[in-house]
């Protein structure tokens, strides 16, 4: 190892999970390959994990952030497993889910992949379209590729190929609840480029869906149990954030300090950063992992980071309540629902928490967790707890008979937090880092403003940018 005054210095900024599995991985391949660089993570807030946060009390585990992520997305289940936290990874039940419609709870048809049928009896005996809206989805089996040069919205894409009754219903109410936005501003190559692939490729969206899904195995003569898509942790997605710092270098995080500018240094390839404390720091490689608003003013001196001005971002609040099961006359079959925007519901979707995870919620309880706020409809996230919990309650009776108050509420409110991937957002974002390669070298942008909002997408972009950092300081 060189004298730590040779050593390069790479800055993390930002430590919700992106930052965090960068400064993880880096640290890690310090270490097994005896680089001489030094590393450190700063962090504006006082706390790490970003949007993942989680309350554990009297035998809940409430999350106020994200609850899961994806299994099929590996990375988060590996760093987990890295972490130590392997034998608390767990599979969501999975049960009946809803669209709620018109004031009633409709399943979800069987075999409908994010909206789109690969079935066609479910799809056909389903009261959540008129014959004339399954009438017109079923012209996707004659409708031609579109012929659309470049981006489009998901609303145009969707509509074009099965209708608005069924884009209303059920498409727009499971795609605009990921990214709490307007279907019909959102892009299609940022958000679901699959869809657009799949239909080039087969030209009908539902054939080409029915090819390409996996058929659910069989064992024997029965079919497999079938296993949920999603993974948790038992002890709460705060423990995830709580080991992986546990496991980072001594005195390599600072807490409480922004970042108020980053300027290239005059006369050798460094960067200096000013910091809110008064401090200049003087560093090799910078990653950024700080939501868009924030990128765009520690790089306010260059103006092709102007753009992320105009990239809207959305409010939203999660509302968990807790009841004794008495308090709940009417069960229901399932663990959640989602919203018609049609519906007259302040609600956008509620999970029935201890039907889907478990281990959440203690024997003899009922854990519901509604979702309130999306693009064009933000207001309510700015109403006192009180009330938001008032309109929450008013809205869950008319679906289920519960006949008591709750024994607590946890408001959870996320501000402009949810990024918006409007139609352009790829081709934005790829000038965006041809400028930055070009005119900063050594300087790497990512986390959920930019290529995927999950869990595990923001796990992907920090592991890339530690590769990215590293082929830039070998040079």
């Amino acid at each position: 190892m060189t004298e730590q005054n040779q050593n390069k210095k790479v800055v993390v900024i930002g430590g919700g999970i992106t930052g965090l599995t960068a400064i993880y991985y880096l640290q890690k391949e310090i270490k097994e390959k005896n680089l001489p660089i030094d590393v450190i993570l700063i962090e504006a807030s006082h706390r790490l994990g970003g949007k993942i946060q989680t309350v554990t009390e009297n035998g809940y585990v409430i999350e106020r952030g994200p609850d899961s992520f994806l299994a099929r997305k590996t990375s988060a289940a590996r760093l987990a497993s890295e972490v130590g936290l392997e034998n608390q990874l767990v599979n969501n039940s999975t049960g009946k889910s809803y669209v709620l419609v018109d004031n009633e709870l409709h399943p979800m048809p069987g075999g409908s992949v994010m909206g789109i049928p690969t079935q066609m009896g479910p799809f056909v005996t389903t009261g959540l379209f008129s014959l004339q809206g399954k009438m017109r989805a079923a012209a996707d089996f004659v409708l031609p590729r579109s012929n659309v040069k470049g981006d489009q919205s998901l609303g145009q894409f969707f509509r074009r190929r099965l209708g608005n009754e069924v884009v209303e219903n059920l498409i727009e109410p499971l795609l605009s609840g990921i990214y709490a936005g307007d279907i019909d501003k959102l892009s299609l190559k940022a958000t679901f480029p699959q869809f657009h692939q799949v239909e080039q490729k087969h030209r009908s969206l539902i054939l080409g869906m029915k090819k390409t899904t996996p058929k659910p195995q069989k064992n024997g003569n029965e079919p497999e149990k079938k296993k949920g898509v999603f993974l948790t942790i038992k002890s709460g997605l705060q423990s995830f954030v709580d080991r992986i710092e546990s496991k980072l270098d001594p005195n390599s995080v600072i807490k409480g300090v922004k970042i108020d500018s980053i300027v290239q240094s005059d006369g050798d390839s460094s960067y200096i950063l000013q910091l809110n404390n008064g401090e200049v720091m003087k560093t090799d490689s910078v990653i950024v992992t700080t939501p868009h608003q924030a990128v765009q003013s520690m790089f306010s001196h260059y103006d092709f980071f102007e753009h992320l001005k105009e990239m809207p971002s959305t409010s939203v609040a999660t509302v968990a309540m807790g009841f004794d099961e008495k308090a709940i006359k009417q069960d229901i079959d399932g663990t959640g629902f989602v919203v018609s925007r049609n519906s007259d519901y302040t609600i956008t979707a509620c999970t029935w928490t201890h039907k889907k995870w478990e281990h959440s919620t203690p024997k003899g309880k009922v854990l519901l967790r509604c979702y309130v706020g999306r693009a064009g409809d933000e207001a309510i996230v700015d109403l006192s707890d009180e009330q938001i919990e008032q309109i929450v309650l008013e809205d869950l009776k008319k679906i289920m008979d519960i006949s008591m108050s709750p024994e607590f509420t946890i408001v959870s409110r996320w501000k402009d937090a949810m990024p918006q991937y409007t139609v352009g957002h790829k081709q934005r974002y790829e000038e965006m880092i041809k400028n930055v390669e070009h005119q900063l070298p050594g300087i790497f942008i990512a986390g959920s403003s930019f290529e995927g909002l999950g869990l595990p997408d923001c796990i992907d972009q920090g592991e890339k940018a530690v590769s990215n950092v590293l082929g830039y300081l070998n040079k």
